[in-house]
């Protein structure tokens, strides 16, 4: 069975929770193969902007010699928030596929809605809902147990 690239962005997100971070994952993908992969690492990191999306696009941008992804698509598990949808646009990221819904942080689907708004200098093709059960479950058991 062939993973998918969601499956490895749950994958980080996974081994983000084993670290005790939020179980947020995200892999790059440029020409069919990934270029960068990252879990959130905020308590790790002792950094706010450690993110999934952040870490994954400063990888690439490094692996790939360039601040501008544009052949580049971003898989995230969860809903990109304000600064990773502005990261996301910065970066010039093709398309973005996400997992979950985020209806309280998020800023694409939900909230700010970043990519419609007319400051944005681009918006990448969104794909929500990507392996939606798996993300969403992943992170309601997260913080189902730290309650």
């Amino acid at each position: 069975m062939t993973r998918s690239f969601m499956d490895l962005a749950l994958e980080e997100a996974r081994a983000a929770q084993a670290a005790g971070e939020v179980p947020i994952g995200c892999v790059v993908v440029a020409n069919g193969r990934v270029v960068a992969s990252a879990g959130n690492r905020t308590i790790a990191d002792r950094d706010p902007t450690a993110h999934a999306e952040i870490l994954a696009i400063r990888d690439a941008a490094r692996a790939l010699g360039s601040e501008r992804l544009t052949d580049c698509d971003l898989y995230v598990t969860l809903e990109p928030c304000a600064m990773c949808a502005g990261a996301i646009s910065f970066a010039r990221i093709r398309r973005l596929y996400y997992g979950a819904g985020d209806p309280k942080g998020g800023a694409v689907d939900n909230g700010v809605r970043f990519f419609a708004s007319p400051t944005c200098h681009h918006a990448p093709e969104v794909y929500g809902a990507v392996g939606e059960e798996a993300a969403a479950m992943l992170l309601k058991d997260f913080f189902k147990a730290r309650r």
